[in-house]
């Protein structure tokens, strides 16, 4: 009985857990900023997009995961990522930590669910702390550039 019990704990606590994850995005994984954005997932990248111009970041790459999707047959709400970086900023981490390269160039994801549009990326700090980076000053300026640029792109303004 009392192994049933427990056995009953445990399941009741995973369940807890994955409500929770899966109700409130910001605390979908570890190391994962996730914000509400007041526009569509696709207005909010336009938004971002045109920020990280006017601030000379290079964006590499958009890819639209509904469109994928579709390709396959399959249907996937709005669904987005923008690739971007800064050599000046991202070079450095790699000297230091070559491993930072299979996290840069930095990208952001956008979607849409029941509850709303959301915009989330890694949390340099994270990064930092993933792959033992002790470039302190540029994580520093990349986490202040992220947190300023994600939160006036899912802005209402």
């Amino acid at each position: 009985m009392r192994i049933h019990r427990q056995f009953f704990f445990a399941v009741a606590a995973v369940a807890l857990i994955s409500a929770l994850t899966l109700s409130n995005p910001a605390q979908a994984a570890e190391g994962l900023i996730v914000k509400p954005s007041q526009h569509s997932p696709g207005e909010t990248l336009n938004r971002l997009e045109k920020l990280l111009k006017a601030k000379n970041i290079t964006v590499l790459a958009r890819i639209n995961h509904a469109t994928g999707a579709e390709t396959a047959g399959l249907s996937l709400p709005a669904t987005e990522v923008l690739i971007f970086g800064n050599p000046k900023l991202g070079t450095p981490l790699m000297q230091a930590t070559r491993t930072m390269g299979i996290d840069l160039p930095l990208k952001v994801l956008v979607w849409k669910d029941d509850k709303g549009s959301w915009i989330a990326y890694n949390d340099p700090k994270w990064l930092a702390q993933r792959h033992g980076n002790t470039v302190d000053t540029v994580i520093e300026t990349m986490t202040g550039v992220l947190k300023k640029l994600t939160d006036a792109a899912a802005a209402m303004n």
